[in-house]
């Protein structure tokens, strides 16, 4: 209901924001979700809000709908596109926090998951007057150290592709360990078979990209959505937290490792 989405390869038709979905049952439930991809609705397959729209629907707005409440909708809506990229953050610091490796930036990545905490459960008029560039400026510096904490577990030091324009670049079976992706361009990159290992990839932009055999554990930042963007098969070895993408191919032998790192 809240977000736009024009036609394209990621969805069939154009949808302005605050405007409901074709495809939204009476319920709010998809009517399609079954079937999305083979239907050319892969963008919502790749979408998460980590949690940000049941906070908006179910705390700050203590249960009420636009449906129910049509007059509270634009607010509503208001509050999720601040509320999504606090989410984002928590979930970043979130991974961070589950490293020993970056235990010297855990008190620091603390204080900016209780402030962000702190704003998440806040009133609307509270998160809406929330300034999200500062929110990013201010948790950024401890999300880039951990990213560097865990980049120096690797045995080689990577090369440093911060918001580089690798679109489509031929990077099967590259040696990418302890690399810094941040922001990166990855869109159809060939990565099959690469090694990804300690990598920080905050950000990187995977859409397309094959990581079929691809190696990805130990690296930080990479989250569900990311990885259901690219393509990958069963012999992608995965970062512990991240569940593998239903949509990727299943044949083929996964290495114990993928194995145990599966859904």
């Amino acid at each position: 209901m809240a977000l736009p989405f024009s036609q394209s390869a990621d969805f069939p038709v154009d949808k302005p924001g605050g405007s409901p979905c074709g495809n939204l049952r009476a319920d709010f439930g998809c009517s399609i979700h079954e079937e999305l991809r083979p239907r050319g609705w892969t963008g919502c397959t790749v979408f998460d809000c980590h949690g940000a729209g049941q906070q908006v629907s179910q705390v700050t707005f203590a249960g009420d709908d636009w449906r129910g409440s049509p007059d509270t909708a634009r607010r509503m809506f208001a509050v999720f596109a601040v509320m999504r990229p606090v989410h984002e953050l928590l979930a970043y610091v979130a991974d961070a926090l589950d490293r020993p490796e970056t235990r010297p930036v855990h008190a620091e990545l603390r204080r900016a998951r209780a402030s962000l905490s702190e704003l998440a459960g806040a009133d609307a008029d509270t998160v809406l007057a929330a300034d999200v560039g500062a929110l990013r400026a201010a948790v950024n510096p401890a999300l880039l150290r951990a990213g560097d904490l865990v980049r120096a577990c690797s045995p080689r030091r990577g090369p440093v592709h911060r918001g580089a324009d690798l679109a489509g670049a031929r990077l099967r079976g590259a040696d990418l360990r302890g690399a810094s992706l941040r922001g990166a361009l990855l869109i159809g990159a060939d990565l099959r078979d690469a090694d990804l290992r300690w990598t920080d990839l905050i950000g990187a932009d995977l859409r397309g990209a094959d990581l079929s055999g691809a190696d990805l554990r130990g690296s930080v930042y990479a989250t569900g959505t990311q990885l259901a963007a690219a393509r990958g098969d069963a012999a992608t070895r995965l970062p512990g937290a991240v569940r593998r993408p239903a949509h990727w191919a299943t044949e083929g032998t996964a290495p114990e490792e993928a194995a145990r790192t599966g859904p």
